[in-house]
């Protein structure tokens, strides 16, 4: 029997979310931490919500966010049922739903790293070791609540100079709100230098949206565990018992590069939220998670 007849038949009066409808048939809504260009994402998601439906039987619909806070907040409410996160927003909503589950990442996800960024009149050159130089400078991180664009940059500041951020470059930190916004503002000497996404920076180069002779990269961190796609369970009460774990087969299956685009992944592999432990101990440490 077709999984769509299944779910009809198990959750007969049961509706999707923001279906006003009783005998409508459950949508199942995804979302994503969203880059600057929200239009641009949702086109990029066409291919795996198509893909998805069809796979799953049941119509799936990608959902954009403004920001971090409101992945979290549509997540947690329940008004999406999937989300692709990184690893400190993963964590935060795996704290706030109990039972969610992180069901995959790329393969490059276990060891992800950033990119410390300067602009080429900042005086700071790139090398091996962490820039010391930097102290004093003028520096941006990217969202607050990004694993790649805040908490880890963060942390080596601190480990490498024994000092908090507004201790290390003399000022409250800055926040630019996304990765592209950092590269935007090192790129044009707004800030000296700041610190981002290594596979953001590496898309923006390679699109030719900056140039990485003004934005080039001074360092690069050792590597931490980042991104995945973390399933609600109300997906269990909404569309059948082992929706959680038929998703994650189909996920980690999908080998078409269209699939995988939006989130600029080669290929998925299996997670579990125990993969984020070190990391979520780190965030509780510096206070970014309770």
């Amino acid at each position: 029997m077709p999984l769509a007849r299944v779910f009809s038949l198990v959750l007969l009066g049961i509706t999707g979310t923001g279906c006003g409808n009783s005998g409508a048939e459950p949508v199942l809504k995804f979302t994503a931490i969203p880059g600057d260009n929200t239009t641009e994402l949702a086109a990029k998601f066409k291919p795996l919500e198509k893909y998805l439906s069809e796979k799953l039987g049941v119509e799936v619909q990608y959902v954009p966010t403004a920001d971090y806070a409101s992945s979290v907040s549509s997540f947690v409410n329940g008004d999406v049922h999937l989300a692709w996160l990184g690893g400190l927003t993963g964590v935060r909503v795996r704290q706030k739903v109990s039972g969610a589950r992180a069901i995959a990442q790329g393969e490059v996800d276990p060891e992800y790293h950033t990119y410390f960024i300067a602009h080429k009149d900042s005086g700071l050159e790139p090398g091996n070791e962490f820039p010391g130089d930097l102290r004093g400078k003028t520096f941006t991180f990217g969202s607050a609540g990004s694993t790649s664009g805040r908490l880890m940059p963060e942390y080596f500041i601190r480990k490498h100079s024994g000092m908090t951020p507004k201790e290390f470059f003399g000022t409250e930190a800055h926040f630019s709100g996304s990765h592209e916004k950092t590269a935007q503002l090192v790129a044009a000497g707004t800030f000296q230098a700041g610190a981002i996404d290594y596979k953001t920076y590496d898309r923006l180069v390679a699109a030719k949206k900056i140039d990485p002779e003004f934005c080039r990269v001074i360092w690069t961190t050792p590597p931490y565990p980042d991104y995945n796609w973390t399933a609600h369970p109300v997906l269990e009460t909404r569309f059948g018992k082992g929706t959680i774990d038929l998703l994650q087969k189909i996920m980690i299956g999908m080998t078409d590069p269209e699939l995988l685009r939006a989130i600029n992944r080669k290929k998925l592999i299996p997670a579990k939220n125990e993969d984020w432990d070190d990391l979520a101990g780190l965030g509780r440490k510096l206070g970014l998670l309770r």
